[in-house]
């Protein structure tokens, strides 16, 4: 690629503190005025009652977001700066300005150990590291690069520390003295050292806050000082609420954790029972069933009786109940030893007196709304019902003291990376962190941060930490990873609302899109969220949040058309021609496909699409739909402006159909080994061609112009062919000369599991070499042993044969050439429609349906606009039939749209 000079892309870089400061064209005597000033602007903003109709407002008032925001870099609702920060800082799209890239296509893989990675813990987030690979790839310095779902913001600081030499070098990459990127393997750069401008959003608060403090530069060791301070006056304010006597009767230690046990009776003899000494083995692990200590009966947990108290609730000013909890182990310091005691009367008078104290008025006052996790057993066996039954008295009391003192710093940049800190306790300070005594064979194993991820579940056995033992390490790697890698330039902008409102950021102005959204119902992020989120009194807006939620009554359908609205707003904001990596985990095909539906829907191409091999930590190309249990890296392109306009003066004709096709052919790769073997572009295969063409067109509203036999004929007369791939003439003298450098091609992998790909599977056996029935048998039964798709009509071997293959006069079955194969398409489809009218004359539920029959007539309708009968049938075959096929769902879905239903 060509070597450019950019100028320095962010001239004002921080001054000394107290010196001037430039942002968005505008000069302020420090860094205080310039906040001051954008949040005047802001706080007038908060009163447009327009303002907070905008999709995504989070919930909260007007003093807890302004608090909370950093203008215009950060703001804890929409960023009305985000369009001036765009055309400030940005590039304007030039058509005329020469753009070229391929999928990356090679093994992207980065550990999670990074210390910055690990600063700050969230439900989900991809290494930083990872994502830098994927910038240098797709963009040049200065470049814009978006993230709608940005989480921890991680994507921003990718995006500032391709400007850093080191780490760009730590990747394996060199660097030269001209800025110029190489890969070890190849003598020709492929990218140039530089930041790359980064617009980062995310729905929730909490996520977008600690993007912020991510991506804004710190001044460590001011910040160091004040949380030591913080710690230290907390420990004169309630250290004595963490004393305990030591075994000589006068010392007093300090406790570094208590564990609490739950209490039950038992079924059978009705006495009770502490769950830790009866239930735990000696690994701590919770054991199958246990003997009663009192009766010797035989007991297991679903079978003991909690026992429940009734106490005053401060907040509620009622009385309710609560399970019976005793402390059963304190882990305490004293002379820098740590030594383990049973709780004895002193430890149960301080508890006590603890107890009668009032609840710190910092302590959120929040009720939790109906969640999934709200209806599980263990949630609803904890009686939690607000935010601060989440907490123990001496907990409640510490925490609430730790805010209040980063509350009061009067730096709004420390303050931030105060809470930064202290939000970190949260989680660990609360009745979600378990007690596990064992960790790597080790008595007393650490304690900190033992909540289960991704839920709310409250064990029976807690680990009541202190603030010191939970925040002391914590802030000393803070202070080493910020120290070491600092983090960013600031030169990122971040909002917080949904994705698919955004409309602050102007048409076709991004260069690269990063991002990994919510999948399904992996995660429930809003609900788990309020935990954090309510301390700091801005809290996410769950209506238009991208899950699956049966409680909310978010179905399948509702995420993908979330996600749709949400990709036509990448697309939209995308220059034309440029690439969205998106990263995927879910275990669910149907998932799958309402993602790849939405992508098409919303006007991408998706041309590569890869799987996670977490063993070798590398990827594989995808060659059918069996994506469970999977993590993959879809890459997607926005065609360009003069492909469309060919493509829609050519569609009626069938030449829109070949416009299409040499367009894509352009954007994917035309040679990839590893390891010496040669490995298939999935992509360039005719039948995903096909597939691709055909979507291209029905996602745009016209009919498919040529059937699969026809389009293959077209295939092999327009462009040349290698290893059942096709090219561009250009291309393929490449691929013949790279094609010597490599022992063999690597076998893809493909599961049969319905029709579809069984044909598939015969075919590739086929174009081997011809085969009669009886070889061909027993590889099949051999393949045909997995699992059959459920709903899916099972179909023998002989009838594939016959309607889709050729038998010679020796017996023997072949795969026909193009010229031969249109007609036998045409016999196949009058079978397959002549099922499909079947399937339209039965009566109600369909349960068995042969999904080759429903293809062939929702394409029929299709072409025919016959959108209705698309729609009924859909509705009558079993749910998973329609979402878990990429072609049914595509019809089905845009079927719907047309008959507004």
């Amino acid at each position: 690629m060509p070597m450019t000079n950019h100028p320095r892309l962010f001239e004002e870089e921080a001054q000394e503190k107290g010196g001037p400061v430039n942002c968005l064209g505008l000069t302020f005597p420090n860094d205080d005025a310039r906040r001051e000033h954008f949040l005047a602007i802001l706080r007038e903003k908060l009163q447009d009652p327009e303002f907070r109709k905008i999709e995504g407002f989070p919930i909260g008032e007007d003093e807890d977001i302004l608090a909370l925001s950093d203008p215009p870099y950060y703001t804890a609702c929409p960023n009305p700066f985000l369009g001036d920060f765009v055309r400030y800082y940005g590039r304007p799209y030039d058509p005329t300005e020469p753009y070229e890239r391929e999928p990356l296509a090679a093994d992207v893989s980065e550990g999670k150990t990074d210390p910055l990675y690990t600063a700050h813990a969230y439900h989900t987030k991809v290494p930083h590291k990872a994502i830098m690979r994927y910038i240098l790839h797709y963009t040049n310095p200065g470049d814009t690069v978006f993230d709608g779902f940005c989480g921890t913001g991680m994507t921003g600081i990718a995006a500032q520390l391709c400007g850093d030499r080191n780490e760009v070098t730590a990747l394996g990459y060199q660097v030269l003295e001209d800025g110029a990127i190489h890969r070890p393997e190849r003598a020709v750069p492929f990218s140039e050292l530089g930041a790359r401008l980064a617009i980062l959003n995310d729905l929730a608060p909490a996520a977008t806050f600690i993007a912020a403090n991510y991506n804004t530069p710190l001044d460590t060791l001011r910040f160091t000082r004040e949380a030591a301070a913080i710690l230290r006056e907390l420990e004169a304010e309630v250290g004595w609420m963490y004393k305990t006597l030591h075994s000589d009767g006068k010392t007093l230690g300090r406790i570094n954790y208590t564990v609490w046990s739950d209490v039950f009776n038992c079924p059978e003899c009705s006495r009770e029972i502490i769950f830790v000494h009866a239930a735990l083995d000696e690994t701590g692990s919770v054991r199958e069933s246990f003997d009663c200590p009192h009766c010797g009966a035989e007991v297991t947990k679903p079978a003991l009786i909690l026992i429940y108290e009734r106490y005053f609730d401060q907040v509620l000013s009622s009385t309710t109940l609560k399970p019976r909890r005793v402390p059963v182990l304190i882990n305490y310091t004293v002379a820098g030893t740590k030594i383990e005691k049973v709780p004895d009367q002193y430890d149960l008078d301080l508890l006590k007196k603890i107890d009668e104290l009032a609840i710190p008025h910092s302590m959120p006052r929040v009720e939790l709304p109906d969640m999934q996790m709200r209806r599980v057993g263990r949630m609803q066996a904890a009686a939690i019902t607000h935010v601060h039954h989440f907490f123990l008295p001496r907990a409640a009391q510490a925490l609430s003291g730790l805010w209040d003192h980063a509350s009061a710093c009067s730096d709004a940049r420390i303050r931030s990376m105060l809470f930064f800190l202290v939000e970190q306790a949260v989680w660990g300070m609360s009745v979600l962190n378990r007690y596990q005594p064992i960790m790597h064979g080790r008595l007393g194993g650490s304690q900190v941060n033992r909540a289960l991820s991704g839920v709310f579940y409250v064990a029976s056995q807690i680990s009541e930490v202190s603030p010191w033992y939970n925040l002391d390490g914590k802030l000393s790697r803070l202070a080493k990873a910020f120290t070491a890698r600092p983090a960013g330039s600031g030169r990122v902008g971040i909002t917080t609302e949904d994705l698919s409102a955004i409309g602050s950021i102007p048409d076709s102005c991004v260069d690269y899109i990063f991002t990994d959204p919510p999948f399904g119902e992996n995660i429930y992020y809003s609900d788990l969220n309020i935990l954090v989120e309510s301390w700091h009194g801005v809290r996410t807006s769950p209506a238009k949040e991208a899950i699956v939620d049966r409680v909310k009554g978010k179905t399948l359908l509702d995420y993908q058309r979330m996600m749709q609205d949400c990709f036509v707003n990448y697309c939209r904001v995308l220059k034309p021609g440029r690439w969205m990596t998106v990263e995927f985990h879910n275990s669910r095909n149907s998932v799958w496909n309402a993602i790849q539906e939405a992508l098409q829907h919303a006007g991408f191409v998706v041309a590569d699409v890869r799987t996670l091999d977490k063993q070798q930590g590398s990827f594989q190309q995808v060659m059918s739909g069996n994506t469970v249990k999977r993590d993959l890296i879809i890459s997607a392109y926005k065609p360009t402006g003069e492909l469309e306009e060919r493509f829609r003066a050519k569609a009626s004709g069938g030449e829109g159909a070949w416009e299409f096709v040499f367009s894509h052919l352009k954007q994917l790769p035309a040679f990839i080994s590893k390891g010496g073997k040669l490995e298939v572009v999935v992509e360039r295969q005719g039948h995903v061609l096909y597939d691709r063409m055909v979507a291209f067109h029905v996602q745009r509203g016209f009919p498919v112009p040529l059937s699969s036999p026809e389009f293959h004929a077209g295939l092999v007369q327009r462009f040349p062919e290698r290893d059942g791939m096709y090219f561009l003439p250009e291309q393929v003298i490449v691929y013949d000369r790279r094609r010597l450098e490599v022992s063999e091609v690597e076998q893809l992998e493909l599961f049969v599991s319905d029709e579809r790909s069984a044909i598939q599977w015969v075919r590739r056996e086929l174009s081997k070499h011809p085969m009669s029935y009886q070889d061909l048998q027993p590889l099949f039964m051999q393949e045909a042993q997995r699992v059959w798709e459920k709903n899916e009509q099972p179909m023998e071997l002989r009838a594939i044969l016959e309607e889709n293959f050729l038998q010679g006069s020796d017996g023997n079955w072949r795969v026909p050439d193009p010229n031969r194969e249109s007609d036998l398409e045409q016999l196949r489809n009058r079978v397959l429609l002549k099922e499909f009218q079947q399937y339209i004359d039965a009566k109600g539920k369909l349960k068995l349906v042969r999904s080759e029959a429903l293809r062939a007539g929702f394409k029929e309708c299709w072409q025919k606009k016959d959108y209705a009968t698309i729609v009924q049938l859909a509705q009558r075959v079993p749910d998973a039939m329609i979402q878990e096929d990429e072609a049914l769902l595509m019809y089905y879905d845009n079927a719907l749209m047309r008959t507004g239903e």
